[in-house]
């Protein structure tokens, strides 16, 4: 991938010269191969649900279906979002609006939520419309809150509109008490030198996730309960492992035994034998049984060259 025009000193550079310019270079065929890609590594370190936030203003239209589909063909279960912004201008937050009442409304089996951003790219009006829309589908809005220091003001912006069935991704800087589920990602945060802002410390239900960097729960289970140690040495890795959710529509035959937090906060190298979702063998003795794992690789391969080429 190539260097962004400067090198980003700050949360908020790191979106604008990086995170951002990919976003809007994505077109329908590199997500679907990022998303098949992410998938099989989900698969292969036994992890079998992913809950996904994307964004892609040059190409809204579909891309959900574009991703569910990919994982479905993998065999992980996903339930996806489109990242609802205003900087992409008014028919981009039209649209990102209408994909997500789109894909939710195309798929009733499946629990899905309305996406946005993050309060520093989304007018009041906006926030309006996504927890309305949401409402109106009976589901509640997955949104970036307070990860950066830039981001302080979400607790008192989404005051009015949080309720419990909201996710509330990252929380670092939060300042004050929000129903819903926060979902912390302590390697997230480290890489992008955010902080640490304890994710349980207001109450709140807690779900780990990566933020897309990799799929393995069990490496986010220990870098998470190291964090937390960090800030409190008399914590155990049973508040985590808490933190972890598991799939009840699928199981996980592991390379090791027992698979209980107070063994694996310190024992890596631990992955699937065999993954089974709703009555399927999907992964079996390192490889997937859907797709071809290097046919996989390759074809992201040639998307990523197309994508970096655009950079």
């Amino acid at each position: 991938m190539p260097a962004p025009p400067r090198a980003p000193t700050t949360f908020t550079e790191i979106l604008e010269l990086v995170w951002w310019r990919l976003d809007a270079a994505l077109d329908l065929d590199m997500i679907r191969w990022s998303a098949m890609l992410g998938a099989l590594e989900a698969l292969e370190c036994g992890t079998t649900s992913i809950v996904d936030h994307h964004a892609s203003p040059n190409a809204i239209e579909g891309s959900l279906d574009v991703i569910h589909d990919a994982c479905r063909e993998v065999g992980v279960r996903i339930t996806t979002c489109y990242e609802v912004t205003d900087r992409g201008g008014p028919e981009r937050t039209k649209a990102g609006l209408a994909e997500n009442e789109r894909y939710i409304r195309a798929h009733p089996d499946i629990h899905a939520w309305v996406g946005a951003h993050a309060c520093l790219t989304l007018s009041d009006a906006t926030l309006d419309a996504v927890a309305g829309t949401a409402a109106d589908l009976g589901t509640g809005v997955h949104i970036h809150v307070a990860e950066g220091v830039a981001d302080i003001d979400a607790g008192r912006r989404l005051s009015p509109w949080a309720d419990d069935r909201w996710l509330l991704a990252r929380a670092v800087h939060l300042d004050r008490p929000l129903p819903g589920t926060v979902l912390h990602n302590p390697r997230s945060n480290l890489n992008n030198a955010v902080g640490y802002g304890r994710p349980d410390r207001f109450g709140n239900r807690v779900r780990l996730g990566t933020d897309g960097i990799g799929a393995d729960m069990l490496e986010e289970f220990r870098l998470a309960f190291v964090c937390l140690r960090a800030e409190d040495v008399t914590e155990a890795p049973t508040t985590v492992w808490d933190w972890l959710a598991w799939d009840d529509g699928s199981s996980v035959e592991w390379s090791y035994d027992p698979m209980g937090p107070w063994y694996l906060a310190y024992t890596t190298g631990v992955g699937p034998v065999s993954v089974t979702v709703d009555g399927e063998v999907v992964y079996k003795d390192g490889h997937p049984t859907r797709v071809d794992a290097a046919e996989v690789r390759a074809r992201a391969r040639e998307q990523a060259a197309r994508l970096h080429a655009r950079l």
